[in-house]
């Protein structure tokens, strides 16, 4: 058995599980379809009253005239940038390096729509003022990820943001929120989804990560914006004949877990704090700005997944699957935090840490 395989023996055999709201199976669908009723009527090709609801229900949610239900934030983004870049006939848009349109996507916005990206920032750091402020190319649109999920989830101050959609206002940049986790943004910012919104031009939403429905986003913004987007997403082949089972779920699960997401924060942050005090072991960010976080180990990949399987095999909880390398001699994985967390017993959780950082410390000895 190879040494991934360990880890990930280990961790479906434990009892208890850290991450997320519980397995990602057909009953995330049953729970959402339980009490609904079995003479309604599904939408059809995006047309109905399931869709038509829903799209009124976020887009005054998020404080936007209008909204559209696609099935990913891949194509739902993807459209927004070419929306914005036909409307000014500039062809370029800027974002971060490890925006998830640079380097999950296949080079989708340059294959399919030939758009120019410049991208801002260290790699390692959010987007600044100064950063957007030092282009010197013409673009027709910014985005940015709130949170930066591949360097830990971390957050430009609320004041960076003010100043940035002022500063594109001026200049007559469009501004584009990838908000695939924005709700579990707002405790942190301590704004509401409207608040946060008002700063940008359009928004994209996700409903599989924190509110943990099936699949499927929405993308808002004005009513020609959103018009346009449907135009788009019919032309990608986003229209399927029914999209009630991504809807419903969706609904569902906003309403069950929105108001949890303050919850999930300070969870968060109370089991970052116990990475954090272990020998060898930090978070990124040191204090977690939203339900997620990295944990970075001084060890090696293979030598994590070794000790990692151990303390689940003793303790019953399983952190995580999975371990990356960062270099040869360290290591890291990505914490969600959601309805699983408040189920974990308690002394358990508190043995996890003890046994990290005595297995830590060990390996530095050695």
């Amino acid at each position: 058995m190879s040494e991934i395989n360990i880890l990930g023996e280990a961790y479906k055999k434990a009892k208890h599980k850290v991450p997320g709201h519980g397995p990602r199976n057909v009953q995330v669908l049953k729970d959402a379809l339980i009490d609904i009723d079995g003479e309604m009527e599904s939408e059809m090709y995006g047309k109905g009253n399931v869709i038509d609801d829903f799209q009124e229900k976020m887009a005054k949610y998020l404080g936007k005239e209008s909204a559209v239900f696609f099935p990913s934030g891949t194509m739902a983004q993807q459209i927004a940038l070419r929306i914005w870049c036909d409307q000014k006939g500039i062809k370029k848009v800027a974002y971060h390096p490890l925006s998830h349109l640079e380097i999950h996507e296949e080079d989708g916005l340059k294959e399919l729509h030939h758009i120019e990206t410049i991208l801002l920032a260290d790699k390692d750091s959010v987007i600044q003022l100064e950063d957007v402020a030092g282009i010197t190319e013409d673009i027709a649109c910014l985005l940015l990820e709130l949170p930066q999920r591949e360097i830990g989830g971390q957050l430009p101050e609320y004041k960076t943001l003010e100043d940035i959609s002022a500063y594109c206002k001026e200049k007559g940049i469009k501004l584009h929120l990838d908000g695939a986790r924005l709700f579990e943004i707002l405790p942190y910012y301590q704004k509401s989804a409207e608040e946060v919104c008002s700063l940008f031009d359009s928004v994209y939403v996700s409903f599989y990560k924190g509110i943990g429905g099936i699949a499927g986003a929405i993308l808002a913004g004005d009513k020609a914006f959103t018009e346009e987007s449907k135009v788009w997403k019919r032309r990608h082949g986003g229209d399927l004949i029914s999209f009630y089972p991504y809807i419903v779920s969706a609904d569902y699960y906003f309403d069950h877990r929105v108001g949890k997401m303050n919850q999930y924060y300070q969870e968060t942050k109370e089991f970052a704090q116990g990475f954090n005090q272990c020998y060898g072991v930090s978070t990124k960010p040191l204090e977690p700005v939203s339900n997620m976080f990295h944990v970075h180990f001084e060890a090696p990949k293979e030598e994590m997944e070794e000790i990692l399987a151990s303390i689940y095999e003793e303790t019953g909880i399983g952190l995580t699957s999975y371990v990356r390398e960062v270099t040869k001699t360290t290591s890291y994985y990505e914490v969600s935090i959601g309805d699983l967390y408040a189920q974990l017993p308690k002394e358990d959780v508190k043995k996890v840490f003890q046994m990290l950082d005595e297995k830590m410390r060990s390996i530095k000895t050695l």
